[in-house]
This record gives C-alpha cells, structure tokens and sequence, in this order.
C-alpha cells in the first residue's frame, strides 16, 4: 500500500482514500459521541454553521473546541462527553483541526476518520478496501502533530502487517506538545482523564466514515469484522 502523511494546507489534490486523523481530541471525542449513542455527526464549515445547524435542528447537540458557549451543549473533550447521553441525537461538531481536515477531502472516494480509540477497526476497514494507495492527513499543528503522525503511522503499519507494537507510537503521542497543553490546562475546556482517554487503544470497534449527504459531510460508525470472523486473518 501506498502511503502519504500529508498536512491540511499540503492537499494539492483530493486522493482517492484518506484517513483524518484527530487524537487530541476531534475523533476520540466523535468515537465517544457514538459511544454515548450518537447516531450521526455533521461536521460544521464554521461556529456560525454549527450554529444555524443546531437552530434549525433543536434537538441536535452541538459541539465546540475550547470553554462552554450559549448554544452548544458540549465541549470537545472526551472526559466530559463520556456522561452525556445521546441516544439517537444527531450531534454537531466543529473544531479546530479534524473537523477542517475531514472537509477539505470531502470529494474523496472514502473518508475515515481516526484516532487511536478506533486504530484497530480503521487498518481494517482498508484491510477489506483494499486501496492501493491511502493518504493520512495529519490534522494538528499544520501537519507536525506529533500524536496525530504517530497514530497514522500505526494505523499504516497494522493495514501492511500485523503483529505492530503500539507502545512507541503511543508513548510519542504522550509526549506529544497537545498532550502536554492539555496536561498543563493550556487549552479550555479539558477534563483531567481527556489525555489518557485519547491514548486509549482501540477501546472502540467501529471504523468511522464520512461522507458528504444533502452537502454536509456526514460521519457515521461503520462496523468492520474481528479478527475471528475474517477468514484471511
């Protein structure tokens, strides 16, 4: 498999399957969304769009990077959204980087969104794909996240062979600038478990795919085979 690591503003052209990756915090946090229920995420243009969003749709929940603001009803941290429950809600969600990632490859074939809470179910989903060539963008810090590089990388390596110890890309992760912005309440809105919360491995099963639906860009769970029910593991 061909692989590209590829920031935001260096997507020259849409690839044909990209995996967005988010660890700290988007798509830990949208993986708990649909842990807690969610049945479908919009990712929102802007604050504004996920505003008018949630205004025509009231009883969409509506979330944001950084403190509590009137109109949403979270923030973008998987400590707090852990005790929220959205049964069968639509949830917006804007941020700062993964949400911006996922939207400018909006016209790809497939688009996955990751982090490593869902690692596992994403190198097999394109496992089952069987791409040829895959590109990972990496969301933070203009492309040199190192926690959002370290989770691409292993995501690439669990597709191409099994067996890929996960302790040194998620050591990395730990010791990654979000990670310490985060430890250190540099960022808003943060719950004390968000770090260890985000370094999870595969604590979900699902692969989560977006696609754009009526011109929004639409992520849902998409459930991929264990191990013991694929006959080529």
């Amino acid at each position: 498999m061909d692989t590209r690591f590829l920031g935001i503003a260096d997507l020259v052209e849409t690839p044909s399957v990209a995996v967005v990756v988010d660890v700290m915090r988007a798509f830990t946090v949208a993986a708990w969304a649909f842990a807690q229920g969610a049945e479908k995420i919009v990712l929102a243009e802007s604050l504004d769009e996920a505003l008018a969003l949630k205004a025509r749709h009231p009883d969409w929940a509506a979330i944001k990077d950084g403190p509590p603001a009137p109109g949403f009803d979270a923030v973008n941290s998987p400590g707090l959204l852990r005790s929220v429950d959205l049964g069968g809600r639509t949830v917006v969600q804007k941020t700062t980087a993964g949400t911006v990632g996922a939207l400018a490859v909006r016209e790809a074939q497939l688009v996955l969104c990751a982090s490593f809470v869902v690692a596992e179910a994403t190198a097999r989903h394109l496992q089952a794909r069987g791409s040829a060539g895959v590109t990972f963008v990496v969301t933070g810090e203009d492309g040199q996240a190192d926690e959002d590089l370290a989770c691409a990388e292993y995501i690439a390596r669990r597709v191409t062979g099994a067996g890929t110890d996960a302790a040194d890309y998620l050591r990395r992760a730990a010791r990654s600038r979000a990670a310490d912005e985060l430890t250190q309440g540099v960022r808003q809105g943060v719950h004390p478990d968000d770090v260890a919360l985000c370094l999870e491995l595969d604590r979900f099963p699902f692969a989560m795919v977006a696609a754009l639906e009526d011109s929004l860009m639409v992520l849902r769970p998409c459930a991929v085979p264990s191990p013991a029910e694929d006959p080529s593991a």
